[in-house]
């Protein structure tokens, strides 16, 4: 019998550690429709879960459908999502989305990942979050700074590159356990295993993490 890959030895003991850890870890972003998920993820580039929320109550109030998007002058939209950050294309992108989705998707957000590529302002991430939060469909492993931050870490992939990450990580997990194992890497990532100072000590998987990357 051949021998198991060992990164995906190495995967499975990460998809163990994080269901223990983290069995609840679910999207933190705040949405009702697939649109308002597809929304605020665009504006979740390069801006933290929590000041997205804080900005969506009266963006979705002022825009409750994609026509209401489409319609609207870009500098009400810039307003109402400032704080986000590189506002001016954010607000071009979420118009230019919902004038797509009205004219060849009858106003709804497609549950196509194909589809879903070719929206202003939508790639394979928020892609893959609107897929599987909104439409519980594995399209791809979401992977965003933490998830491949960890990712490289643990060895699971060497690559920098989001899109080469995902690919790794699609063929090293089973495709039941994509949607569930970026909301658990990013919680992860967010209270454990930051960026600057990780919390190895008190990490369940310090016993077989390689730490790659990682000052002593």
């Amino acid at each position: 019998m051949a021998a198991r890959d060992p990164k995906k030895q190495q995967a499975a003991r990460v998809v163990r550690a994080l269901k223990r850890d983290h069995p609840e870890a679910e999207c933190a972003l705040h949405y009702e429709t697939p649109l308002q998920l597809l929304v605020a993820t665009i504006l979740s580039a390069q801006c933290t879960d929590v000041r997205v929320n804080m900005v969506t109550p009266a963006l979705f109030e002022a825009f409750p459908q994609a026509a209401d998007f489409a319609a609207a002058r870009l500098s009400k939209i810039e307003k109402l999502i400032r704080s986000t950050g590189f506002f001016r294309n954010k607000a071009k992108n979420i118009k230019a989305c919902c004038r797509k989705l009205v004219d060849l998707h009858d106003a709804q957000v497609p549950d196509d990942l194909a589809a879903l590529v070719e929206l202003p302002g939508v790639g394979r991430k928020t892609a893959n979050v609107v897929l599987g939060v909104a439409f519980g469909i594995a399209g791809g492993v979401v992977v965003d700074t933490h998830v491949g931050r960890i990712s490289r870490r643990l060895g699971l992939t060497d690559q920098k590159d989001a899109v080469r990450i995902e690919r790794d990580l699609n063929q090293l997990l089973p495709k039941r356990e994509w949607i569930q194992f970026s909301h658990r890497m990013i919680l992860h990532g967010r209270q454990v295993c930051k960026a600057r100072k990780p919390a190895c000590e008190s990490c369940r998987m310090h016993k077989f993490c390689p730490r790659i990357g990682v000052a002593n």
